[in-house]
């Protein structure tokens, strides 16, 4: 790697975490985004798709909270309504545009209710393109369940030497990763539960990190927080996840890592904001090393997609409400989130 290139990567990892800034994941595959459209009673055409993503990418000042977006396929190579091609215009906006380059997590075979996510194949060739469409930065996500009996070694291993190959491809071409290992919420686990099996993971994607010579200045780490199981019968509050979830980092997140962005991972947008605002008030405790910011989908795009409808004439509405679920995340990634009514 020339100097050039770690410096190029070093300083676009650093954007994307940027003080007060955090990522919009507007990748949301086809079929995920036609069951957020369902729920609001809108047609998932592309010509939807790409006006409720124009009106996200339009807002007026958005790029005070939000660093980068993360794209999926079909949006990277999109014009908006007057021709401007969409990543043009985040550029513009001196947003960070980002692509999600995973092909989505698949059945691990020889291990029920596991997967891997796949995607390795073709991927140099895909980056070259995607760097050439604009992108300055990837994504990729790896699931584990926790069940009675998963996560197994085997799982956690080879998903973690994949994230850890697509990271070691894209800084090959120039492009940041940000390498996103999911412990899902799903299910009726204890927060203890969720705190062993994060750092267990965490664990193994550092050592395949470090065997692939992945520069860890270059990254964005994406994980989950720590936190009970969605149907567990009492969940934790927002000061134990803060407290958990900061110590498992200070376990096992090397220093060089210049910042973590959390994902809602099924959250509701207030719960969300509330746990990042804790734990960037235990991280400034603590002096931990690390930015703590966010990379949400729904904690972020719930609100103005209801607000949208589907409506071209519920534009202003749609953008008021998306930028002020930004401007709270954007408080709480700075530990300054106050609830209202507090």
């Amino acid at each position: 790697m020339t100097l050039e290139h770690h410096d190029a990567l070093v300083s676009t990892a650093r954007a994307m975490v940027a003080p007060g800034k955090g990522i919009l994941a507007a990748d949301e595959s086809t079929g995920t985004i036609t069951k957020r459209f369902r729920s609001i009673g809108v047609e998932s055409t592309e010509e939807n798709r790409r006006d409720y993503r124009e009106l996200l990418f339009r807002a007026p000042g958005f790029e005070r909270y939000v660093s980068g977006v993360i794209l999926f396929d079909e949006t990277i190579r999109q014009r908006g309504a007057d021709g401007t091609p969409l990543v043009e215009l985040l550029r513009g906006a001196g947003v960070i545009p980002g692509i999600k380059v995973d092909r989505g997590a698949k059945p691990l075979a020889g291990f029920p209710g596991e997967t891997v996510t796949e995607g390795l194949d073709g991927l140099r060739e895909r980056l070259g393109e995607y760097r050439e469409l604009g992108a300055r930065f990837t994504k990729w996500r790896a699931v584990i369940h926790i069940g009675e009996r998963t996560p197994s070694r085997t799982a956690i291993e080879v998903n973690a030497q994949a994230l850890a190959r697509y990271a070691a491809l894209s800084q090959e071409a120039g492009l940041v990763p940000i390498v996103e290992p999911e412990v899902l919420m799903d299910g009726d686990h204890s927060i203890a539960r969720c705190e062993a099996v994060t750092e267990a993971t965490l664990r193994e994607v550092f050592l395949q990190l470090g065997r692939q010579r992945v520069l860890l200045e270059g990254i964005v780490l994406k994980p989950n927080m720590v936190l009970s199981g969605a149907d567990a019968p009492d969940r934790a509050a927002p000061d134990e996840v803060a407290r958990r979830t900061v110590r498992t980092f200070e376990r096992t997140v090397p220093a060089a890592v210049p910042g973590i962005a959390f994902l809602s991972g099924g959250q509701g947008d207030e719960e969300a904001t509330v746990n990042l605002d804790a734990i960037n008030r235990r991280a400034a405790e603590v002096g931990a090393p690390w930015e703590l910011t966010y990379s949400y989908g729904r904690g972020l795009q719930a609100a103005p997609l209801q607000a949208w409808g589907g409506a071209s004439a519920n534009g202003d509405r749609t953008q008021e409400a998306f930028l002020e679920r930004a401007r709270h995340t954007s408080a709480a990634r700075r530990g300054e989130y106050e609830p209202a009514g507090a």
